[in-house]
């Protein structure tokens, strides 16, 4: 069941209309909202007792986990792109390229409070586990 806030007034209702809807979990899709928003919406997904996963490290301190590209090598690849640029090529030559590189974070602690085991096979696979 998808629950949406538009603006940072909404944040709080969706959080509790999730709760009322019995949501199982939350996931996060990293809009400029909820990104600026990080502290609040870490807050209520604990408040509400709500596992999360978050698309950017940024949410890593206090979120259960997050799953996404990584944004450095993102960053990374794009002053390539720059530099291209910057020395003739025009946009529209350069190939549009997908994020080869993902990251997955698993913040023990919030696992923890909020009463979850975590299989041992995702924390095989995870790139930092945050103890």
């Amino acid at each position: 069941m998808p629950v949406e806030a538009t603006t940072a007034d909404e944040i709080d209702a969706a959080f509790a209309s999730a709760a009322a809807e019995h949501a199982d979990a939350i996931i996060d899709f990293g809009d400029t909202l909820t990104y600026v928003q990080a502290p609040r919406i870490i807050a209520l997904a604990a408040k509400y007792r709500l596992p999360a996963n978050y698309l950017f490290r940024h949410y890593a301190d206090g979120g259960l986990s997050v799953y996404g590209a990584d944004a450095r090598d993102l960053f990374r690849r794009a002053a390539s792109y720059v530099d291209k640029i910057l020395k003739g090529t025009k946009p529209s030559d350069l190939p549009v390229e997908r994020p080869t590189k993902f990251e997955l974070l698993i913040n023990m602690k919030t696992a923890k409070a909020l009463g979850l085991t975590v299989p041992p096979s995702l924390l095989i696979r995870a790139d930092e586990v945050i103890e």
